[in-house]
């Protein structure tokens, strides 16, 4: 067990809120950039404003304290106006990934009971709305489209539609609303897969995010006047609570980014200095190998965060070396713990820097379980447990789950296995579940087998992670067709990359006979791994 209590600020208390945390901003940064995009710039006190003017739209809509609004788009200006906009009038935040299609945005939709869904219009060759069209939950009144056209039965419409929606709402009765938001207002419901196959949605509330983001934020060294590139979705907690979250609460400037392009970030932190970017192992690998590197002006860059994902110390030097890092640091979270629990610290070697997730960010626990949940001793091997303030709230209409996840004594069970050194520094070395990550991103085989299911082929499929060395995993998917039906490996993955987020698409598909399964009916998944490793 390594408890990590510091005082928490006095002045960090008054603004345990997001709507407070923003009030503060316009008051103390005024004029100062928060969110530069190459449309359009808001200073702080813009976006104060900007996120007024979008609760009291938000109110005219008829929304309720209490009720889920979502947001279904890129890394926009617009992405952050609206959450705020959300989070001010009491209503919890709906993320929804990006890469997912209809049919499993509908899904989530439903589940949150979502009535009104902030949507991009076309991104990456997709029409959102259009997509979402048949999938479209009942719950769902009304779909606000960032920079797109209203539908013609005046269902929908877009962003300039609803701000002028804001005079509908007197200030007063926003203000009265504003003032009902509190340290323990549920902030927002972030779904994660499980391993049931069904997205569950996590609840979190202001004052434990606000003060994760704001103690991730002063460990990483932001500060006021940083400008921060931010690559990671805005769906994602790395890209929302450790991103442009913890941006504001530092004063820094909020660069968002929409599509992973190494040579176009590169050109973006020569371009617009940026000094904060933090990625995936895989982002900074690809940066590493663009061709010019050598040749760019990087010396606005300060500092680095990454995780998810095994990395090599060479890669830490590397890092600091030739993309000019000064802090280079990594850490460990879930979004059951507000994306939070571990970083490392500044000034720590390469070796600690990529050989583990840091230690407990402060008022954090973490202990390494036995199997009778007692703590183990350093070094020895087992389950990853997290306590304190950044724990979750329950998963949504699933008290079931939420039992069986955090304990009585407030213990969150990761699922992950590790170790702690004499230091409390973690090393996560394996997953109890059968969840693997790709390029960054939580891959759960039940999730992606229960999508399958739905293809008229299939009778049954198994998918299990493999090593990759660009990804680090990616998916196998072992396939069983039903009697008589046709199929092949190639017509599988169109099906599957038409159905569910790229990343979510197995890299490999093999047709078989039949799956190995235990005298109980269980398939066997160490065999199809053994079968991957041969």
């Amino acid at each position: 067990m390594t408890p990590n209590p510091t005082p928490n600020p006095a002045t960090l208390h008054e603004t345990l809120t997001t709507p407070a945390l923003i009030a503060r901003g316009a008051a103390r940064y005024g004029a100062r950039i928060a969110i530069e995009t190459p449309e359009q710039s808001l200073s702080y006190a813009e976006l104060d404003a900007a996120r007024i003017e979008a609760a009291r739209a938000l109110m005219a809509c008829g929304i309720e304290s209490g009720e889920r609004v979502a947001i279904w788009a890129p890394n926009l200006a617009e992405w952050i106006v609206a959450a705020l906009a959300i989070q001010s009038v009491g209503a919890a935040l709906v993320p929804v990934n990006t890469r997912m299609k209809g049919l499993e945005a509908g899904a989530i939709l439903a589940d949150s009971g979502a009535r009104v869904l902030f949507s991009c219009g076309a991104f990456l060759g997709e029409d959102y709305p259009a997509m979402l069209a048949p999938h479209r939950p009942a719950t769902l009144e009304r779909v606000i489209v960032f920079g797109g056209a209203s539908t013609a039965d005046g269902r929908d419409e877009n962003w300039q539609q609803f701000l002028a929606r804001a005079p509908q709402t007197p200030l007063e009765a926003f203000r009265a609303r504003e003032a009902q938001v509190g340290p323990d207002t549920l902030m927002d419901v972030m779904f994660t897969s499980g391993t049931t196959g069904r997205p569950k949605g996590v609840m979190t509330a202001h004052g434990q995010n606000v003060r994760a983001a704001h103690g991730w934020a002063e460990i990483a060294t932001l500060r006021e006047g940083d400008r921060y590139l931010i690559v990671s979705p805005f769906f994602h907690a790395f890209g929302y609570k450790a991103g442009w979250l913890a941006a504001l609460t530092s004063g820094a400037t909020v660069l968002p980014h929409l599509v992973f392009d190494p040579k176009a970030v590169l050109e973006r932190v020569v371009r617009e200095r940026v000094s904060v970017l933090p990625g995936p192992p895989t982002l900074y690998h690809a940066l590493l190998e663009t061709p010019g590197l050598a040749g760019l002006d990087l010396s606005s860059l300060r500092v680095a965060v990454t995780g998810a994902a095994a990395i090599a110390p060479s890669l830490v030097e590397r890092m600091r070396a030739e993309l000019n890092f000064e802090t280079v640091l990594t850490g460990y979270g879930l979004t059951e713990s507000c994306g939070f629990a571990t970083l490392c610290r500044h000034g720590d070697d390469a070796v600690t820097v990529a050989q583990t997730s840091g230690r407990a960010m402060p008022d954090m626990e973490l202990r390494i379980a036995g199997a009778d949940g007692e703590p183990l001793a350093a070094g020895e091997t087992g389950e990853v447990w997290v306590r304190g303030y950044n724990v979750m709230r329950g998963y949504l209409n699933d008290e079931a789950a939420t039992t069986q996840t955090v304990d009585a004594q407030g213990w969150l069970h990761t699922g992950d296995l590790g170790t702690l050194d004499k230091r409390g520094y973690l090393r996560v070395t394996d997953r109890i579940k059968d969840m693997f990550i790709v390029g960054g991103f939580n891959c759960y085989p039940a999730e992606i087998e229960r999508l399958f299911a739905a293809h008229e082929a299939v009778a049954q499929v198994a998918v299990v992670g493999m090593p990759d060395e660009r990804l680090g995993e990616v998916g196998h998917a072992y396939v069983v067709l039903r009697a008589g039906a046709q199929a092949d490996p190639a017509s599988l993955t169109e099906w599957a990359r038409r159905n569910m987020a790229n990343y979510k698409v197995p890299r490999r598909i093999e047709i078989v006979e039949a799956l190995p399964v235990s005298a109980a009916g269980k398939v066997l998944k160490y065999r199809l791994r053994e079968g991957v490793a041969a």
